[in-house]
């Protein structure tokens, strides 16, 4: 089949660094960052998408939208939750829009924290939605604008997410491994963590399977870290991985450290959907840990 060239609005994220780093022969990739493209400007998003479709069809590729833009700060999101709205659901709605027009399909990123987070097994697509937070409500609104929006549109939801770039949790321990002699970390919260690099390499699976035509009939999949643990478990984890005595991460309550935007308690994304669609399932989250940690630490060194 012929090259696919992705269009990846929010491509500086944590996320879009690592579709960018997916480049290469077969799979070209533009991430613009959002101060080139700002999901939330009608006009700059239809061109965008104009753009890629005008180049794809001269270049024989083909083109497909991944939006890695999303409002992802949970807390702030309980005061900002208008500003949440303008990326993660007018944003998508605009985006989707565009693609419909110009016949380009659309991957959107999702999260686990639009469900309500007190199941007692893995969360499937077809789950109810019921999001607790602000931040949650906005990326489930997002989602029907997109599956709404009449576009060629596949919704991927993740959890956890980690990886090189930005802040995040398995970078905070590292450290705080460093900084503290312990730390204490929730043990009542518990679900899969995934890197960022792995969630991208399927994501360009998809694309490349959605792009020859076999797009999956399913259009909301879950795409997460293998297995499941909790944030205490992960914190000990990043700790044995460098090195360090994981005795020194001590467990403790959510109740103990209050949030403006409660967290799930249970939000393990199962992977049966991906699998289903003939799509390699994320290997192992403690596995991909090891890879990651061994890799941060060359790079921090």
């Amino acid at each position: 089949m012929p090259g696919i060239v992705l269009l990846v609005p929010g491509g500086t994220g944590q996320l879009g660094r690592d579709l960018v780093a997916c480049s290469g022969a077969e799979v070209e990739v533009r991430a613009p960052d959002s101060t080139e493209l700002d999901v939330t400007q009608t006009g700059a998003v239809i061109e965008a998408v104009a753009t890629i479709a005008k180049y794809a069809k001269e270049s024989g590729k083909r083109a497909v939208v991944v939006n890695a833009a999303a409002y992802t700060d949970v807390d702030a999101a309980e005061s900002e939750e208008e500003r949440a709205f303008a990326v993660n659901v007018d944003g998508p709605r605009v985006l989707a829009a565009a693609c419909s027009s110009r016949r380009v399909p659309l991957v959107h990123v999702s999260t686990d924290y639009v469900f309500a987070g007190d199941a007692d097994r893995p969360y499937e697509p077809e789950d109810e939605l019921a999001p607790r937070t602000a931040y949650g409500r906005t990326k489930a609104a997002g989602e029907d604008a997109v599956l709404g929006s009449g576009a060629q549109a596949w919704i991927v939801r993740t959890a956890w997410l980690y990886g090189m770039d930005g802040r995040n949790f398995v970078k905070t321990m590292a450290r705080l491994e460093k900084e503290r002699d312990t730390v204490s970390v929730v043990d009542d919260q518990r679900g899969s963590p995934t890197w960022s690099a792995d969630l991208a390499a399927g994501l360009v699976e998809l694309a490349t399977r959605i792009a020859s035509g076999a797009g999956p009939d399913r259009r909301v999949l879950h795409c997460a870290g293998g297995g499941d643990t909790t944030w205490h478990g992960l914190a000990r984890a990043v700790f044995a991985e460098l090195g360090a005595d994981p005795e020194r991460v001590l467990p403790c309550t959510s109740a103990e450290f209050p949030r403006p935007a409660p967290r799930p308690a249970y939000s393990v994304l199962s992977a049966a959907s991906w699998r289903a669609a003939g799509l390699t399932p994320l290997r192992p989250w403690d596995e991909a840990l090891h890879e990651f940690v061994t890799t941060y630490a060359d790079a921090a060194r």
